[in-house]
């Protein structure tokens, strides 16, 4: 009976693994179909060329489409997290989502930690200088020509960064014992890396944060149709119809007496069809898109805004008053043991409202910055190099959400002792998890 019994919970573990294993490859393979998508969409027709120089960008863009799939996944696994931690609770013996469990939860978290390693420390930088090689002289020109320049450039960057940090460790602590510890690159060197990493990430998401939240009141304003008050509509795209017309004959040569230049006047005849296309719009959208959809979004953002700020002050506040509403690790009731918030179902779905506005407002106020404006993507237009930038600076961005999240105080998420299920878990080291 003994032996039947080890046989059959060497069974289930089996089976336990594979279900897991099939979901994941489930979830990432359509994150990735969607990436791939959404780079497509803005990558540069003229980059498609049959010759060696697109199988370069062929391998970049999948590296590329894998990184993107990375950080999505990153910025869903959070709101996953709360959603199933309710889930578990309303239906603790429900037989459809024995699936849904602490194992699968913390086997997420731990791809999602190895992945954005892999991405940040091997496949970005690969895909750059492979990007940019072009093999060493003396060589034969070719594919393994520019692999072997780029291994060499891998090399020297890590020895570099190896460097950098042996340089920064005697500064801080001049101690053998964290000297030596730099020689385990797995269980130190890499999570430690990666720490660093998501630090620069919480603090470019404190420095952009605000300036999304502030600009997504703009943004939304030119997607959506404003009210038509007190205005025209006909009488503005007559004007402007004549004003394309008038331009257009300045270029056809029709009058000798313009003294712009071509270029300037190109320019201009953009900006005026720009103008009559939002025009346009403006006059076929209908009385519910213009009077109602507009403000109801409005106000819908401002109550975001402003529950996201008293959330974040009544955070601040007991973090100054009570020392023990301190994040320090991981204990915790866990995943489907005790719900995340006071209000419940409705309280988790406000968070995952908040947690995906905190992120679009991020990266709205990344692309907002007048350092990285020259970052932001164009249809149908965007060079390999760009979108390399793009995929790193939204991967940082979303390893570090579920940090600043934390620290905010916009969830209480724990990852340890997760269900009865999870002691079939492996124990992580990473840094997602020591976060949460």
């Amino acid at each position: 009976m003994e032996g039947q019994d080890e046989v059959s919970a060497r069974e289930q573990h089996f089976h336990s693994q594979v279900r897991e294993s099939t979901i994941c490859f489930l979830l990432f393979a359509i994150l990735y179909v969607v990436s791939y998508f959404i780079i497509t969409r803005y990558k540069r027709k003229s980059d498609e060329q049959e010759d060696e120089d697109a199988i370069v960008n062929r391998i970049s863009l999948f590296l590329s489409t894998f990184t993107l799939a990375v950080s999505a996944g990153a910025v869903l696994l959070l709101p996953f997290s709360i959603i199933s931690n309710e889930i578990l609770l309303s239906f603790p013996h429900n037989y459809y989502i024995q699936w849904l469990n602490g194992s699968l939860i913390h086997g997420l978290w731990n791809l999602a930690s190895l992945f954005s390693n892999l991405c940040l420390f091997v496949l970005m930088p690969f895909a750059f200088f492979f990007l940019e090689s072009e093999g060493f002289a003396g060589l034969k020109k070719g594919i393994r020509a520019r692999i072997l320049e780029t291994l060499v450039m891998l090399l020297l960057l890590a020895l570099l960064i190896l460097g950098i940090v042996w340089v920064a460790s005697a500064l801080i602590d001049n101690d053998a014992a964290s000297m030596e510890s730099l020689y385990d690159l797995w269980e130190f060197y890499l999570p430690y890396l990666y720490s660093c990493i998501s630090l620069m990430g919480c603090l470019l998401l404190l420095l952009c944060t605000p300036v999304g939240l502030s600009r997504m009141f703009t943004v939304m304003g030119q997607l959506l149709v404003k009210p038509t008050i007190l205005e025209d509509l006909d009488e503005q795209i007559y004007i402007i119809t004549l004003e394309e017309e008038a331009l257009q004959r300045r270029l056809n040569g029709l009058s000798s007496s313009v003294e712009y230049n071509i270029m300037e006047l190109e320019q201009e005849l953009e900006n005026v069809k720009t103008l009559k296309t939002k025009l346009e719009r403006r006059k076929k959208a209908s009385a519910w898109e213009r009077n109602l959809v507009y403000p109801a979004v409005m106000v819908l953002l401002l109550i975001e805004t402003s529950i996201s700020v008293l959330l974040v002050a009544c955070n601040i506040l007991c973090l100054l008053v009570d020392e023990t509403a301190m994040p320090k690790g991981t204990r915790g009731p866990g995943i489907g043991n005790a719900s995340l918030s006071t209000f419940g179902f409705v309280g988790a779905a406000l968070e995952i409202i908040l947690i995906f506005y905190l992120m679009v407002s991020s990266v709205v106020g990344f692309y907002s910055l007048r350092f990285f404006g020259n970052f932001t993507p164009k249809k149908d237009d965007t060079t390999m190099t760009k979108i390399i930038g793009n995929c790193v600076s939204i991967l940082v961005l979303s390893s570090a959400l579920p940090v600043m999240s934390r620290t905010l105080g916009l969830h209480k998420l724990h990852l340890s002792n997760t269900s009865r299920d999870s002691e079939t878990a492996k124990p992580s080291v990473n840094g997602h998890q020591k976060a949460l």
